[in-house]
């Protein structure tokens, strides 16, 4: 096995403990309906459109996902100010705590995952990381 293919099985594990709800939590948003949340607090002026594109869903996928997102009240709409036709997205006070809880656990998931490392291996696994998701297509 090549330094490729063990990157990759990586890769594929972190996956499957994701969709395990082991870094997203458990008790509320998951999945996609967690990532529309991820994608919302990342970017300026979230739109619709924004989220399909980060999520790579077309926009009537994207349009359920923060309908729902909107009806368990953790995304609301505003009204674009610079053109009224579109609405802007923005977490509520409860989306807000969602993805503050789901912050910390995160950090306490990679925090154990690495409590044996030194600081050094630490920054170096964060540059590595870094370089590695910007390189990504």
């Amino acid at each position: 096995m090549d330094d490729v293919d063990r990157v990759e099985q990586a890769m594929i594990a972190i996956r499957r403990r994701q969709s395990r709800r082991t870094l997203a939590g458990g008790k509320e948003a998951a999945g996609q309906a967690f990532d529309v949340l991820d994608v919302i607090e990342s970017s300026h002026q979230p739109t619709v459109s924004t989220v399909a594109a980060a999520l790579a869903v077309d926009q009537s996928r994207a349009s359920k996902l923060i309908a729902t997102a909107v009806g368990t009240n953790l995304v609301r709409r505003t009204a674009d100010q610079a053109d009224g036709r579109r609405s802007v997205l923005m977490l509520t006070s409860r989306g807000q705590a969602v993805v503050a809880a789901a912050h910390q656990r995160r950090r306490e998931t990679f925090d154990r995952a690495m409590s044996g490392w030194t600081e050094s291996e630490r920054a170096e696994f964060a540059r590595l990381l870094t370089r590695f998701i910007e390189a990504m297509p």
